[in-house]
């Protein structure tokens, strides 16, 4: 049962209050609001976390709920970006001062407004099962009654596959599973989705798919990518390469996740910092939005450890007459327990996930200066693996949200303050035990004590979040005027944490 604390305060009092839980940019207008965006981080630069100063006025449009940042402009260019070059751009420079401002596109409650980036979901609205298992889903999946026509491919890389397109006309990309690791990197996709879905970013529609090869045929002048990056027409000896490096069904059959092309203009991915100086509507600095900040403890929850540029997508798209961009989040191969062996192929979760940079010199130089006696802590930690093998490796004993560190250095993570990571984790603290494990049985694992396992481990890696994020701050929330009352709750009180 949740417990309400009330307290009686005159209308100052209630603005006062407000301005303590989460500083807002501005109660202004949605319009002011925007206006003022590009100076606000200037204006609040020396503040490590913002501190009331004033009670600020509040407008009839207070708090605002919507961020238009939907109005029309031309098409932007489209953006390609290294990977390796991020990989050093982020781990070398772009790293935050001393003075970091507080998140600018939060509203007077501290909240993000839905917008092209995020929309809220389940951290405002109590979400069915139903709901939360049906996540992005509008098609329900390829249509495999009929043949499904290959349109492109490649042999090569980390993930081999193909895009298909089904008697429906709707084109989806094929990835699967490798022959070691059956089920491991497929239900991860699909899981991973569907809490991204719920906390209320944007994400491709991912399914589940048993593909019969019998049961594809090749579009004539379709090209596939072999290695080195060449191009050759296309035949069914490709295919049968492609399949005879996946984990097969006893019956010949293969799973893969199926993700359904996001409609519009594909530009390309977005970056954690700065604005596109091509697209009007995207005024505030990523650095410093809060659903880009507390992605960071969504992610060390689902250890979603490749959460970088190269795995997000500008997108085009044109709705109510309008042409705007949407921000997509999109592959989650690596989360949970999966991720990729040195050679990049997909493989359980290295131990360093989470845990260590990418590139980090100290523990290197401590190892080195101690001859080896020293060792990184994350490296004797046990883990339910090869016990799990379809999960691959996650656990919650050792796990610190707190020290949790994604591939490699990210500008809007390295900025996130406490009311940033208070924001995301009471989005996390609404999902329940059932919710959980509703979300882990979409991956439709084989073994009903690793679907257990995964879900506990959630559940676990959940309650440390709370305990870590709720004592950052004064965790009270819900705030409502009722008369000349002043309503909240403690959320540090609901979810039983003594002294906070």
């Amino acid at each position: 049962m949740q417990k309400r604390t009330q307290k009686r305060l005159g209308l100052g009092g209630v603005c006062l209050a407000l301005v303590l839980v989460a500083p807002p940019i501005g109660a202004q207008s949605v319009a002011q609001s925007r206006a003022a965006a590009d100076s606000s981080a200037g204006l609040q630069a020396g503040k490590r976390s913002a501190t009331p100063t004033e009670v600020r006025e509040f407008f009839s449009d207070d708090p605002i709920q919507i961020d238009h940042d939907n109005l029309s402009i031309e098409r932007p260019s489209e953006i390609e970006l290294s990977g390796i070059y991020d990989v050093i751009e982020n781990s070398f420079g772009y790293k935050p001062g001393d003075d970091i401002p507080s998140a600018v596109n939060v509203n007077t409650l501290g909240e993000v407004p839905d917008s092209s980036w995020f929309t809220n979901r389940i951290g405002v609205r109590e979400m069915s099962l139903a709901e939360l298992v049906r996540g992005p889903a509008r098609t329900g999946g390829p249509d495999l009654s009929e043949p499904l026509t290959v349109i492109a491919a490649k042999t090569a890389g980390i993930s081999p596959g193909f895009t298909v397109r089904d008697s429906r006309g709707d084109v989806y990309f094929m990835k699967f599973d490798p022959q070691s690791y059956p089920n491991l990197s497929t239900a991860v996709d699909v899981i991973a989705s569907k809490f991204f879905h719920a906390m209320g970013y944007n994400v491709p529609e991912n399914y589940i798919a048993i593909i019969d090869p019998d049961n594809l045929q090749i579009e004539p002048g379709t090209e596939v990518v072999i290695l080195g990056g060449h191009r050759e027409a296309m035949s069914k000896r490709h295919l049968d390469e492609i399949f005879t490096k996946v984990a097969r069904l006893p019956d010949g059959r293969a799973r893969a996740i199926a993700s359904l092309r996001i409609s519009g203009d594909v530009l390309g991915p977005f970056k954690f910092y700065g604005v596109r100086s091509d697209d009007p509507n995207d005024i505030f600095p990523h650095q410093h939005r809060r659903e880009l900040r507390g992605y960071r403890v969504f992610c060390a929850w689902l250890n979603h450890d490749d959460s970088r540029s190269i795995n997000s997508l500008d997108v085009y798209v044109e709705e109510g007459g309008r042409s705007f961009l949407e921000h997509y989040l999109i592959d989650f191969a690596s989360a949970l327990g999966a991720g990729s062996d040195p050679q990049r192929q997909v493989a359980p979760q290295n131990p360093r996930s989470g845990n260590e940079y990418l590139i980090e010199f100290w523990p290197a130089i401590k190892t080195a200066m101690t001859l080896g006696i020293w060792e990184r802590p994350w490296m004797n930690v046990k883990y339910a693996y090869p016990e799990h093998s379809e999960i691959g490796r996650i656990e919650s004993d050792f796990f610190d949200p707190l020290a949790w560190k994604a591939e490699y250095r990210n500008p809007a993570f390295a900025r996130m303050l406490p009311d940033d990571a208070f924001w995301a984790a009471k989005i996390v603290s609404r999902f329940s035990d059932e919710a959980i494990r509703a979300l882990v049985e979409t991956g439709e694992y084989s073994a009903p004590t690793s679907e257990e396992f995964l879900s506990t481990t959630l559940i676990e890696r959940r309650d440390k979040i709370i305990d870590a994020y709720f004592r950052q701050v004064n965790p009270l929330d819900g705030f409502r005027v009722v008369g000349q009352t002043l309503e909240f709750e403690s959320l540090g009180e609901q979810a039983g944490l003594a002294g906070v």
